[in-house]
């Protein structure tokens, strides 16, 4: 019996078969690996909670001390009825979300996450395909990466969600504009006076958007400037304006805010008459 593991060594990563009776020294590989980190990384952002959700063991003892070296308190979970569980007690600042569960899966844990708090959530999947990767995001996943993955890009990905959620790395300006008012500082934004509940990445999109108005942007350029990637699937862009439009406009389907430009991108519609509902 064997269980597949991650392993990553420089900016190598793939999947390796190890043996149960190895695991021991796999953490001990991983161990020496993550001490020759620089002691810098470790402060940033800084004592931060993450809930990590995962119950291959293995995989979770060595995403945990990637997390801890990485200056981070770690609460891990095995399941997703414990998930829900420690995420109500402990109010992690990230959460950390295998796909697949026993007994509860990744979906349904972050679509019940959603329901009761706004916490940010990267979801972490086996299943590569677009439509497993959409379904992630439709329920509210800020981010997601595909098995197998490397330790330390997941660790850079965690740090890049909180940088976004996390009010002190926010020191823009309010901005108010088509009956909007986001405010960076509070991580808040209302529209016509009514609070909008957004996910991370939603806010981000649309506090990007309000700052440059009547302007078109690519999927690509949007990835880079609102999630920070060179490169990614656009399809996390496309997710993200429709699920912001569900919750701006009168009629998602007919847009008067956060318009398409067939061919191009997106543009926000400072003369639009939408009005949000959520």
């Amino acid at each position: 019996m064997s269980r597949a593991v991650v392993s990553s060594y420089g900016m190598r990563t793939f999947a390796r078969k190890w043996p149960v009776s190895g695991a021991g020294q796999l953490r001990r590989t991983y161990a020496e690996s993550v001490t020759m980190q620089s002691a810098s990384s470790a402060a940033e952002p800084g004592n931060r909670r993450i809930l990590l959700v995962e119950d291959e063991q293995t995989i979770a003892d060595v995403v945990r001390d990637y997390l801890l070296q990485a200056g981070f308190q770690v609460d891990v979970a095995g399941d997703g009825f414990s998930a829900l569980n420690l995420a109500a007690t402990r109010q992690p600042d990230l959460v950390i979300l295998d796909r697949m569960l026993p007994g509860l899966d990744g979906v349904e844990v972050c679509r019940r996450l959603r329901q009761s708090m706004s916490v940010p959530v990267i979801m972490v999947t086996a299943l590569g395909t677009e439509d497993d990767r959409i379904l992630g995001l439709e329920m509210g996943a800020d981010d997601y990466v595909t098995k197998p993955f490397s330790p330390r890009e997941l660790v850079l990905r965690v740090k890049s969600v909180l940088r976004r959620s996390v009010k002190e790395f926010s020191p823009e300006p309010p901005v108010e504009l088509a009956g909007f008012e986001l405010d960076p500082a509070s991580r808040t934004v209302t529209h016509r006076g009514a609070p909008l509940t957004l996910t991370v990445r939603e806010f981000d999109l649309l506090a990007f958007m309000l700052r440059r108005p009547n302007q078109v942007f690519s999927r690509e350029e949007l990835i880079k400037a609102v999630w920070g990637w060179d490169f990614g699937d656009l399809s996390t862009v496309t997710v993200h304006v429709r699920r912001l439009r569900e919750k701006i406009e009168v009629n998602p389907t007919k847009p008067e805010l956060l318009k398409t430009v067939w061919g191009v991108g997106y543009r926000f519609d400072a003369k639009g008459d939408g009005r949000g509902g959520h």
